[in-house]
């Protein structure tokens, strides 16, 4: 931890991403040794993703946004921020169905979607290390949310390259696709934090705008596609990854 602590913040988020976007791409290598996977599990890694990043929403988002000093009240810019990111998500939405609705590559559609929803988390690692601004308790809260975040990559780089195995794609091609959509997790990230250490008055809201747009993207994607497959199954991952990544950020930080 002292070595990871020396580190310049710059180079801290670009070792956090790295590792975020290795974990979507371990994910899709399992493509190489099956065909498929069984529903039942997948919908359980997919509802322990959705918990890990609702609790990385609150906790280590959301909680030090609180904290900041601003000109408004801090309740009043954390809640107009989350909602900024929430409709962020809403919108992006919006927009794909309407590709979705002309074009005929879903390949590219599924791509293009898993990689829009990638910029808020990695925007949320950039933004957590360049608010530690090398405090360790900053640093390690950070840190958790990496790790949150890379747990729940792992079963999105399968829920990536299982649907395009099945489509008819190759495995490597499949592989591949799975670990670029993660890739945009590392450009979020290094934006995320060169944006705040050259603007700090705007962190808390940079920290709101993330949650709400994890949050969404926790809505909009993860909870529909595990609850469609076995509602009980489901809210007892979500359960678990919550409780995962709450121990985490409150043994690290």
């Amino acid at each position: 931890m002292d070595w990871f602590l020396s580190l310049p913040v710059f180079l801290q988020a670009l070792l956090a991403s790295l590792f975020t976007y290795g974990m979507t791409a371990l994910g899709g290598t399992v493509v190489f040794f099956a065909a498929k996977l069984p529903k039942r599990f997948l919908t359980l890694m997919t509802g322990c993703a959705a918990g890990i990043m609702i609790a990385a929403s609150f906790f280590s988002l959301l909680l030090p946004a609180l904290e900041y000093d601003t000109p408004l009240p801090s309740w009043a810019v954390v809640s107009f921020g989350f909602c900024l990111g929430g409709l962020f998500i809403a919108f992006s939405d919006i927009f794909l169905e309407k590709i979705q609705g002309k074009t005929a590559s879903s390949g590219a559609l599924l791509v293009f979607s898993v990689t829009l929803h990638n910029i808020p988390e990695g925007m949320a690692i950039g933004v957590a290390f360049g608010a530690a601004a090398g405090l360790e308790e900053g640093v390690a809260s950070a840190l958790s949310l990496a790790i949150g975040i890379g747990l729940q990559n792992f079963p999105e780089g399968m829920c990536v390259a299982f649907p395009l195995r099945a489509a008819g794609s190759s495995s490597k091609k499949s592989f591949l696709v799975a670990q670029f959509s993660g890739f945009v997790e590392i450009v979020a990230c290094l934006f995320g934090v060169i944006f705040v250490l050259f603007c700090t008055a705007l962190l808390p809201w940079v920290l709101a705008f993330s949650a709400g747009a994890m949050v969404a993207v926790v809505c909009s994607e993860l909870i529909p596609t595990c609850f469609s497959e076995n509602k009980l199954l489901s809210s007892v991952s979500v359960v678990l990854g919550f409780t995962l990544m709450m121990l985490l950020d409150t043994a690290l930080g």
